[in-house]
């Protein structure tokens, strides 16, 4: 036998096994690390009350971590973002049942450098946003969400919802109508002077 240390098959199964949970955690680690931002707001804006959001968002990466050979690798967006769906579901379903009003305050974090009219028109467009989001039904508001602000494909939000393409495509095209339609509804009119009636 060589001068090469021979490791026993339990102690080889002890060292294999802390390699493949620090591998694992490390990779949990960098998802919540580049994630947790695009989770967060993907559950704000699908609908998850702000004392609740932060919860929820740990929820999903616990879930993550759980299924964690189930991801694919360069597919965590997608595959945390339809484990955020699931869990917003169950929060909106949760509060439906508790019949709580839910708060839209969202948090700001102003940027220094921006002048005061800038940051009252972000925090008004954000409030619009959030607003008519929440007029649309969850159905729709999940679709619209993950393809208009969070830039997933239909083929991505597809997989993640296990949906028909054909489905999410006529989902996409009424919440995109009704949207619109909220928007034109909410906006006031200018008259031919350019000044509000």
């Amino acid at each position: 036998m060589s001068g090469s240390a021979v490791l026993e098959p339990a102690s080889f199964a002890r060292t294999a096994g802390a390699f493949m949970r620090d591998a694992a955690s490390q990779r949990v680690r960098a998802m919540v690390e580049q994630l947790h931002p695009v989770v967060w707001r993907a559950l704000r804006r699908l609908g998850v009350a702000d004392s609740d959001v932060e919860d929820v968002t740990q929820e999903v990466f616990v879930a993550a971590s759980k299924r964690l050979s189930d991801i694919e690798v360069g597919r965590e967006r997608a595959f945390l973002l339809a484990v955020a769906v699931r869990h917003a579901a169950h929060a909106h379903r949760s509060r439906l049942r508790r019949r709580e009003v839910q708060s839209d305050d969202l948090p700001d974090t102003p940027n220094p450098s921006a002048d005061p009219e800038e940051l009252v028109d972000r925090a008004r467009a954000r409030e619009m946003l959030h607003r008519l989001l929440g007029q649309l039904t969850f159905e729709l508001r999940t679709v619209f969400v993950l393809y208009e602000i969070e830039q997933l494909t239909m083929a991505e939000i597809a997989e993640s919802l296990d949906l028909p393409p054909g489905t999410v495509a006529s989902r996409l095209r009424r919440a995109r109508e009704t949207f619109l339609e909220l928007v034109r509804e909410s906006t006031p009119r200018q008259n031919a002077g350019g000044k509000e009636p």
